[in-house]
């Protein structure tokens, strides 16, 4: 995430010196998500069946490879093959909670992926802070360093990351599609759990793509200043992940949180197109940052539980292959949607930002659906179990 976080702040810049135009930039922007609603079944998948260690470090090998094209780029053309290299190999985040998964017990999982998301989070603060300075040195500077760091933690996963699978897990005769998911009766409890992650993903993708020229158009806020506040979203957000998730898990269930934090969530985009003063934005900042932290260790905490060990890379890549799907509609509907506002008027965002809301309260009747006593049902017994 770190290498990620370096990057992305950069990427738009960096097109310009092929000129790109607001379309490509786009384009290049969201292939990386379309590469991971296709790609995260498949890799969490064949994480179930040759170890989460071997598609770890063969997917970071992928990414350095996509991360130093890019930074030896001579025209859009390789730029978009990095990405779509990247996008690929990038989508091992399923892979890396299915580890966490499968170290884990399930009543533990929420909090573990609260920590996972804490250490996401930390990465994302300092990757654009290390990448504007690099960006001084050239445009293509931080992503040789990106490319570095893929390296190096392709070095570590080879000599210190042991295999989570025992050998003989990884070697049984398991050969069953996604299709049994639902044969096995699984789909009415994974469903609506994928269901309300797109929506939740999509809606908090148009707060995330147009943040930025919302405060620029209300408080004239240039890209430093928006910095600042992503930053500080970031630290309560590892604070929230990092720590509180597992406190509040000790009281409440991860279900009755998750509808705590869409909740959260779908409020502060009703309330940000209404923010006239630095005081509000910052609250809402604040309670985008908490509703954000609550939802993502919980949701994916709840469908872990859903299945055993043999089938956590499969359905947390159908959890991400999701997310992939929110993040590259969200925009898409965001842009079409900020030109029925005009620009320096009072109702400049309302349109984007309260559709978004309204995606969110999808989002939480979909998570009220859920069965937790069904998830615990199913993950005692089906599918995959030897």
């Amino acid at each position: 995430m770190l290498g990620f976080g370096i990057v992305v702040p950069v990427l738009p810049l960096y097109t310009e010196r092929f000129n790109a135009s607001p379309f490509a930039i786009g384009m290049l922007l969201a292939v990386y998500s379309g590469m991971g609603f296709i790609f995260s079944p498949i890799v969490g998948a064949l994480s179930d069946r040759l170890g989460r260690r071997s598609i770890l470090l063969l997917s970071t090998v992928g990414q350095a490879t996509g991360f130093f094209i890019m930074g030896a780029a001579n025209s859009l053309l390789w730029l978009f093959v990095a990405r779509i290299i990247d996008g690929i190999f990038g989508a091992n985040v399923s892979t890396t909670q299915a580890y966490v998964a499968d170290v884990t017990p399930p009543e533990d999982r929420s909090r573990a992926m609260g920590m996972l998301g804490a250490t996401f989070g930390v990465g994302f603060i300092f990757g654009p802070l290390i990448g504007g300075l690099l960006s001084q040195i050239s445009l293509a500077a931080p992503f040789y360093f990106a490319a570095g760091l893929a390296a190096a933690n392709a070095v570590l996963i080879f000599f210190v990351l042991p295999e989570s699978l025992p050998a003989q897990d990884n070697s049984r005769p398991d050969r069953e599609s996604f299709v049994t998911l639902f044969r096995q009766g699984l789909g009415a409890a994974i469903v609506p759990l994928m269901a309300a992650y797109f929506f939740m993903m999509a809606g908090f993708s148009i707060l995330m793509s147009f943040f930025a020229i919302f405060t620029e158009d209300r408080f004239g806020y240039n890209a430093s200043a928006n910095g600042y506040i992503f930053a500080g979203v970031g630290v309560i957000g590892v604070i929230v992940q990092g720590g509180l998730i597992g406190t509040l898990l000790k009281r409440f269930s991860e279900k009755r949180i998750a509808i705590v934090g869409l909740a959260l969530l779908a409020c502060s985009l009703f309330a940000l197109p209404l923010a006239q003063t630095t005081l509000m934005l910052l609250l809402v900042g604040a309670g985008i940052a908490v509703g954000n932290s609550f939802i993502n260790p919980t949701i994916n905490g709840l469908v872990s539980r859903s299945v055993n060990k043999y089938w956590q890379g499969r359905v947390l890549g159908l959890m991400q292959a999701s997310a992939s799907l929110g993040r590259f509609i969200g925009p898409l509907l965001g842009g079409w949607l900020l030109a029925f506002n005009s620009r320096r008027t009072p109702d400049f965002g309302k349109a984007p930002f309260w559709s978004g809301g309204a995606l969110l309260i999808v989002s939480i009747v979909l998570t009220t659906m859920v069965s937790v006593r069904q998830l615990d049902a199913q993950q005692a017994g089906l599918p995959g179990e030897a």
